[in-house]
C-alpha cells in the first residue's frame, strides 16, 4: 500500500468513528531520534473505545498511546472563554531514554515525538477527503503559534516536494496523489530503474510505442505503454509529483516526451545521453522555441555523478537525484550546506 493510500484509510477510518458519534484523535509523527520504523508525517487516528487505523511506531507504542488517550492523559483543556475547540494539540513524547525505550518495545535509544490532535467531528475531515477525491495536492496546516489561533487547522494547494514541514509555530503536512516516474524507452537500464523505483513506491510507467523494443518478460507491477511519449506525458501534464526519464537513445521518441515535458507540472525532467548529447538537444528544443529557462528543467546527462558505467549504477544515480530533487535539494544547496 502506498503512501497516499495509507493516508486516506486512516482519514477514513477517523470520519467514520466520527459519524458514529466517537471520540477520536488524529496522531501524527512529528520528530524521529535513533531507530524510529515510521518516518515523520505518519498517521494514527484511534478512538476511546481503543481502536486504531495506521501507525506511528510500526506497533510499539500504540498500545500504551491508546490506554493514555482513553485514560485522558494526553489532552490539555482549553483556557475558560476561549472559542476554540475543547481541547488543544498536545506534543507528546515516547521513548526519551533508554530505559523507556526498552520498556516501549522501542529500538535501543529510540525517540518519537509526536502530535495529537482531538478532532471536533466529520467537519473536521470531510473537506481534506473531499479534496484528495478530487486528486488534488492538499497542504494541511496545524498552527501552534500560539493565542487564540494555537491548534487551528487550515487548508492549501499543496506543493511539491513539500510532503512534511515543521516549525516553531505550524506543522504541514502534504497529501494528495502518490508520485509516479514515466520512463520513455524500454531496456535493461529502464527495468533497472522501475524496479528500484517500486520499492519507494512509486506508481512506474514505462512507454515505448516501438515494436522491436516490446518486453517479454514484463516486470509485474509496471504499467507499460504502446502510446507515443507526448501522448504518455500529457496523460500526467497536470501530476506535480511526476518524475519523466528519457531512456529511448532516439531523439525522435526522447524529444517528444521532453517537449512535453517541458508543458507540464512534473518536478523532475531528465534525459539519458553524454554530455554532447544534451548540447545537441539544447539546441533542438530551442529551435523549437522554448526558452532558456524552459531548457534549464533538464537534468542532462540524467543523474548524479557517481561515477556509474552499468545500467544498476546509473539507476541507482538517476534515482538518487530524482529523490534528493523530490525533498528539495539540489546541487546549490548541498554547495552552501
Amino acid at each position: 500500500m502506498n503512501e497516499q493510500a495509507d493516508d486516506i484509510e486512516v482519514l477514513s477510518g477517523a470520519l467514520a468513528w466520527l459519524q458514529s458519534g466517537q471520540r477520536v484523535a488524529l496522531v501524527t509523527v512529528i520528530r524521529t531520534w535513533g531507530s524510529s520504523p515510521r518516518p515523520p508525517g505518519s498517521l494514527l487516528a484511534m478512538n476511546h473505545h481503543g481502536q486504531f487505523v495506521g501507525s506511528v511506531s510500526g506497533g510499539c507504542i500504540e498500545e500504551s498511546l491508546l490506554a493514555r488517550y482513553r485514560d485522558g492523559e494526553l489532552l490539555v483543556a482549553e483556557p475558560s472563554g476561549s472559542k476554540s475547540s475543547a481541547t488543544r494539540p498536545t506534543m507528546v513524547d515516547f521513548g526519551v531514554n533508554r530505559q523507556e525505550a526498552s520498556r516501549l518495545g522501542l529500538p535501543c535509544g529510540g525517540r518519537l515525538e509526536l502530535l495529537v490532535e482531538e478532532l471536533s467531528g466529520p467537519e473536521s475531515v470531510e473537506p481534506l477527503l473531499a479534496r484528495l477525491q478530487n486528486g488534488e495536492l492538499v497542504a494541511r496546516r496545524v498552527d501552534l503559534s500560539g493565542g487564540e489561533t494555537y491548534g487551528q487547522v487550515s487548508l492549501q494547494p499543496g506543493e511539491c516536494g513539500t510532503e512534511f514541514q515543521i516549525s516553531e509555530t505550524a506543522v504541514v503536512k502534504t497529501f494528495g496523489p502518490g508520485w509516479q516516474l514515466l520512463l520513455i524507452g524500454d531496456g535493461q537500464l529502464a527495468r533497472h530503474l522501475a524496479s528500484m523505483a517500486l520499492h519507494l513506491d512509486y506508481r512506474v510507467t514505462i512507454c515505448d510505442p516501438r515494436d522491436s523494443f516490446a518486453s517479454a518478460t514484463p516486470l509485474a507491477d509496471v504499467f507499460y505503454s504502446r502510446e507515443m511519449p507526448d501522448d504518455a506525458v500529457n496523460a500526467l501534464s497536470e501530476h506535480a509529483r511526476s518524475a519523466i526519464v528519457t531512456l529511448a537513445h532516439d531523439p525522435r521518441q526522447d524529444d517528444l516526451a521532453l517537449s512535453a515535458a517541458l508543458e507540464s507540472r512534473a518536478f523532475y525532467i531528465g534525459a539519458l545521453g553524454s554530455k554532447r548529447t544534451a548540447q545537441a538537444r539544447c539546441k533542438r528544443l530551442a529551435s523549437q522555441g522554448y526558452s532558456a529557462q524552459q531548457i534549464e528543467r533538464i537534468h542532462g546527462p540524467a543523474g548524479l555523478t557517481i561515477g556509474s558505467k552499468r545500467p544498476a549504477e546509473i539507476a541507482v544515480s538517476i534515482l538518487a537525484e530524482i529523490t534528493a530533487i523530490r525533498h528539495g535539494i539540489t546541487a546549490q544547496t548541498q554547495e552552501n550546506s
